[in-house]
């Protein structure tokens, strides 16, 4: 058992707590505030410093991107094929990989780690915490979602580079649509296809399809056909969202918004932005912040989140899209998201708010263990 005592606590799902305890034991929460602590307790005297749950990424590639790798560490998407709803993110995690030491450093505990964008459908998504010893171990929710993309780069993965459908904007549509009706029509007992069972399972609305969508137009036709086809929906980056905030919030699907803390690499991130967070969450939009790690890396997570304040973003809301929106979006939120009596004891130890840019990560805790230690 574990007493991190004295610390301002911010729970998230309440005002922050001045000289607030948390007890942990047995990896969950089990008292927060004012709070007995049991003679065996272990106590941690966390006097001027703040504790918030651990930060949560909902749209990554760590663990099976490769970073300074070289080409052979690349498993980021299986462009042989136009459609791949079969291959499976957690088949190329790399638990030992550096990504996610940096990732436990910057205060970010759970992450969801996907396919990349090059294919209209590209697979399995899963949900993680940072630190384990297998990909299994750490798993937290899988499958946790269908990924596909619309836009530029399904048009020159596949209509440019390679001279197949789709090449166009019209064609990734067509491509998403055939593929769910194809779904539709799928009988087990004609043989199986471990691809149309997830998708399947998309129409059954028992995980979601997360769709990559820059351009504000690639976002309405990505609520067109998941209206058509009655299925839950998460829009991921979202980069032109703010454009449409009214009609974004009118739909009701989550916003995982970003990466914001970089270039204008392409046409479609030309409207790049940090006022989008703010002017989506004032909208009622949920909105979640990524990096899509490695293309922003983990370690500047919550710089994203100071710079959105900066730029009109309040910081409860700012707060809530690092944590608890994301753990909702992912589906999670019953164990992750905030400092809860029952949820599992991740949490983060800063030497200030983690918004101010001399903020640092004095402690990361994973399931009530300490897996991060500013030396």
């Amino acid at each position: 058992m574990l007493a991190i005592t004295n610390a301002k606590v911010y729970p998230i799902t309440g005002k922050p707590m001045d000289g607030a305890t948390v007890l942990i034991d047995g990896g969950k929460i089990v008292a927060v505030g004012r709070v007995e602590i049991p003679s065996s307790a272990e106590t941690l005297d966390a006097s001027g410093q703040y504790l918030f749950p651990g930060f949560i990424d909902p749209h990554t590639h760590v663990g099976l991107w490769g970073e300074g790798d070289g080409h052979m560490a690349y498993d980021g998407n299986e462009w042989t094929q136009v459609t791949t709803p079969q291959v499976r993110a957690l088949d190329a995690i790399n638990p030992h990989h550096i990504s996610f030491a940096d990732a436990r450093s910057a205060g970010v505990t759970t992450v969801q780690t996907l396919p990349g964008s090059g294919n209209p459908i590209g697979g399995e998504m899963v949900v993680v915490k940072t630190y384990g010893r297998t990909a299994d171990e750490m798993v937290l929710r899988r499958p946790s979602g269908l990924k596909g993309a619309f836009g530029e780069n399904p048009k020159r993965l596949h209509g440019q580079n390679n001279k197949r459908t789709p090449s166009t904007r019209m064609g990734v549509a067509a491509v998403i649509r055939q593929h769910l009706i194809k779904a539709q029509e799928y009988k087990p007992e004609n043989g199986r296809d471990i691809g149309l069972e997830l998708t399947a399972m998309v129409l059954r609305r028992e995980i979601p399809l997360r769709l990559h969508a820059h351009r504000a137009d690639d976002i309405v036709t990505a609520i067109r056909i998941a209206k058509e086809f009655d299925v839950d929906l998460s829009i991921e980056h979202a980069t032109s969202g703010y454009m449409i905030a009214d009609f974004l919030a009118e739909a009701g699907y989550p916003v995982n918004i970003g990466p914001t803390l970089g270039s204008r690499t392409k046409l479609e991130t030309a409207n790049l932005t940090f006022r989008a967070a703010g002017i989506l969450a004032k909208a009622g939009c949920r909105v979640s912040l990524i990096t899509d790690h490695p293309f922003v890396p983990l370690t500047f997570h919550r710089l994203i989140g100071a710079l959105s304040v900066r730029e009109g973003m309040s910081e409860e809301d700012a707060l809530k899209a690092m944590t608890i929106n994301p753990a909702l979006t992912l589906g999670v939120e019953a164990r992750v998201g905030s400092i809860e009596v029952g949820k599992d004891a991740d949490l983060v130890l800063w030497s200030d708010h983690p918004f101010k840019t001399r903020a640092r990560v004095l402690a990361t805790y994973i399931n009530g263990n300490c897996v991060f230690e500013q030396v």
